[in-house]
C-alpha cells in the first residue's frame, strides 16, 4: 500500500540532505557470498548510505559487533551458516537492526533461474518466519530494493496514517 506522507522529519533550512528517494543515510551491511552481488549493492546503495560488505555469516556477525548498523541485507544461501539461521541470530542479538533477505539461484545462471521457483519462495518464507522485515527474489531492480528498504523502515514509524 501507499505510505501516508513523508515519515521523515523535514530537513532544517540550508542543510544538505544525504537522502535520495526518501531513504535517509543508513548504515547498511550486505552479506552475500557472490562478489558481484556485493559490489553491485554497494555501488547502488552507497549513493545514500554507508555500506559495508561480508562474504559469509561469520564475517557479517563480526562486523555487526564492531560498528552500528541500521540494516542488514542478507542472502539466504551462504556457506557454513545459512541466511535463515543468521537472520534468527541477528534478530536475537541485535533486535533494533532491520533485516532484508534476498534469495535467488546465483550459481545456476540467469537462463535457468526462475524467481518464482518453489525453492526461492520457500527460502524467503523461511526468512520471514525467522524475523526478516522484508524479502526480495533475485534478480531485482534497484527501484524494487529502494522501495522495500523504505517500507521496512516505515514499518517501525509510529506515525498513524489517517
Amino acid at each position: 500500500g501507499a505510505l501516508c506522507g513523508s515519515l521523515q522529519p523535514p530537513d532544517p533550512p540550508g542543510s544538505r540532505s544525504a537522502r535520495r528517494s526518501g531513504i535517509k543515510a543508513l548504515r547498511i551491511l550486505v552479506i552475500d557470498e557472490e562478489a558481484l552481488v556485493r559490489e553491485a549493492l554497494q555501488r547502488v546503495l552507497a549513493e545514500s548510505s554507508v555500506v559495508t560488505t561480508a562474504s559469509d555469516t561469520a564475517q557479517g556477525l563480526a562486523l555487526l559487533g564492531e560498528s552500528p548498523t541500521d540494516l542488514v541485507i542478507i542472502d539466504v544461501v551462504l556457506p557454513a551458516v545459512d541466511g535463515v539461521a543468521a537472520i534468527r541470530q541477528i534478530r536475537r542479538d541485535y533486535p533494533s537492526i532491520r533485516v532484508v533477505a534476498i534469495a535467488g539461484s546465483g550459481n545456476s545462471g540467469l537462463s535457468s533461474y526462475r524467481p518464482d521457483a518453489i525453492s526461492t519462495n520457500a527460502y524467503l518464507a523461511a526468512c520471514s518466519a525467522a524475523g526478516a522485515h522484508g524479502t526480495l527474489a533475485k534478480p531485482f531492480e534497484t527501484s524494487e530494493l529502494r522501495a522495500l528498504i523504505e517500507r521496512v523502515f516505515a514499518q517501525q514509524a509510529s506515525y498513524p496514517c489517517k
